[in-house]
């Protein structure tokens, strides 16, 4: 029923909440009132994210048990046709998406999804997969803490060395693709290195291997790595050891801290976080506190939420496709089961990302999945949108293992409710925010009733036109946006 006025949260708590999550839920408005406030939840999140208990989402990870096997084992399940790794890679965007509607502890989530778009491995892949749902562990577990750690992690990791060919390079013949991307994509960016640059860049990272098709173990080769100076910016060594694993440790963490790196992070986090265009300004005051904290990621998340820039973005964002999703079921509040077949409502969460553009780190290139709106702001992502969310609102599809709300939820079963307190009391509960006029007469002509007429659970609207109202309410900004 509606929520109380003092229950819904202000709408700069709801703007912080709502950029660094995946939609606000009665579940995630309460723990910003026990938290004392959204930034006083912000600060939690950044610091004790174990402060809020998250065993809801901990446990799906047990449903698709594919994803805890070895990667040897994950590789013979694939060569003896048990099991192939797209199947897998779908169970692990399925994962994400139920862990996300589930989560407790948001700003860890959308700070792992920010760097696994950023230091891309896709989920497609038929030598990767193997290593790709641990690759997706180590991002998360280095999320919220400094990013020349991360990078050292996730460079050297067996996913990325195998999705761009270092896992076989070595002092012979060095494969130049890690040692590009690494400048190009990870760090200091485009135009801001020499292909004199790409080639030291890619003898540095010789001897990291992978042993393809057998065991899948990953180590170390000293006879694969390149000795013999090497200079990349402003980085110089003299490399003579043939075990160059300090060597490159030592470079990754030059790389993390170069002022052009710090710049293109900051950009990066202001696009996604504030908005397409971010003022320079905003991005070079990001950028100084990125490297004035030894590249830690809290003190700049801070920082960008803290400034006017972000204030004044409220709305001003697009959902991607598997955010528009995970918020929609949060905003229905849709009860996610377990799946029991193969067209259980968690896995046709996949297809529904699928169909509006992109499902959870399917960019096929390395460039990663993109933080712009332009991508997404098409005709046929708004149809396909709107086709989800009509589907949803009637509970017609998916149906399996999932449990919807009903219109008894809103409407009440004695006293008549007048059509406008109506759609106030659905925003209320679906967006956490009071219905607009605007919002109000959209809902009315979708539904063809009246402002002040009386619904009761012998109308229409209540009997077979309920759905009208929930997907009008979920096809406008105020939910597309964020």
């Amino acid at each position: 029923m509606a929520k109380d006025r003092a229950e819904l949260l202000s709408p700069s708590q709801r703007h912080l909440v709502t950029r660094f999550g995946y939609g606000v839920d009665s579940a995630l408005a309460r723990d910003v009132r026990r938290a004392g406030g959204a930034q006083a939840w912000f600060e939690r999140q950044l610091t004790r994210p174990g402060a809020f208990p998250d065993r809801a989402a901990d446990q799906v990870r047990g449903w698709w048990p594919d994803l805890d096997r070895t990667p040897a084992d994950l590789w013979q399940r694939q060569v003896q046709e048990v099991r192939g790794g797209w199947q897998v890679m779908e169970d692990y965007g399925r994962w994400l998406l139920v862990r996300r509607i589930r989560t407790r502890r948001p700003v860890l989530e959308k700070m792992t999804e920010f760097w696994e778009g950023m230091l891309h491995v896709p989920v497609s892949g038929d030598a990767h997969f193997t290593w790709r749902v641990d690759y997706g562990d180590t991002i998360r577990r280095h999320a919220l803490g400094r990013f020349d750690q991360m990078l050292v992690e996730t460079t050297t990791h067996p996913a990325m060395l195998i999705f761009l060919s270092a896992a076989t390079s070595t002092k012979r013949a060095p494969n130049e693709n890690l040692g590009r991307e690494l400048l190009e994509l990870h760090t200091v960016g485009a135009g801001n290195y020499s292909e004199d640059d790409v080639k030291a860049s890619s003898r540095i990272l010789t001897g990291w291997h992978v042993d393809l098709w057998k065991t899948w173990a990953a180590s170390y080769v000293e006879d694969d790595h390149w000795t013999g100076a090497v200079q990349v910016r402003g980085f110089r060594d003299r490399n003579r050891k043939p075990d160059g694993r300090r060597l490159t440790k030592d470079y990754l963490r030059y790389l993390a801290h170069h002022p052009d790196t710090a710049y293109r992070i900051a950009e990066r986090l202001a696009t996604k976080f504030v908005r397409d265009d971010p003022p320079t300004a905003l991005v070079r005051r990001l950028a100084k506190v990125y490297l004035k904290n030894d590249t830690a990621i809290a003190p700049v998340l801070r920082a960008l939420v803290a400034s006017k820039e972000f204030r004044s973005s409220a709305g001003k964002k697009l959902r991607d496709p598997s955010e528009d999703v995970v918020a929609t079921y949060r905003a229905l509040g849709v009860d996610v089961g377990r799946p029991s077949q193969n067209d259980s409502g968690a896995n046709a969460m996949l297809w529904q990302a699928s169909g509006l553009g992109l499902s959870p780190h399917a960019w096929p290139r390395p460039d990663g999945t993109p933080v712009t709106d332009a991508v997404w702001a098409s005709p046929s992502r708004a149809l396909g949108s709107m086709s989800m969310h009509w589907s949803m609102a009637g509970g017609w599809w998916p149906t399996t293992d999932l449990r919807y709300r009903r219109p008894s939820a809103w409407v009440p079963a004695k006293k008549p409710i007048r059509f406008e307190d109506l759609v106030d009391d659905v925003c209320r509960d679906l967006l956490h925010r009071r219905a607009t006029r605007a919002m109000v007469e959209t809902a009315s002509l979708a539904t063809g009733c009246r402002r002040r007429e009386k619904i009761d659970r012998e109308h229409d609207l209540y009997r077979w036109g309920f759905p009208r109202l929930l997907a009008a309410v979920l096809d406008s900004p105020d939910h597309l946006a964020c």
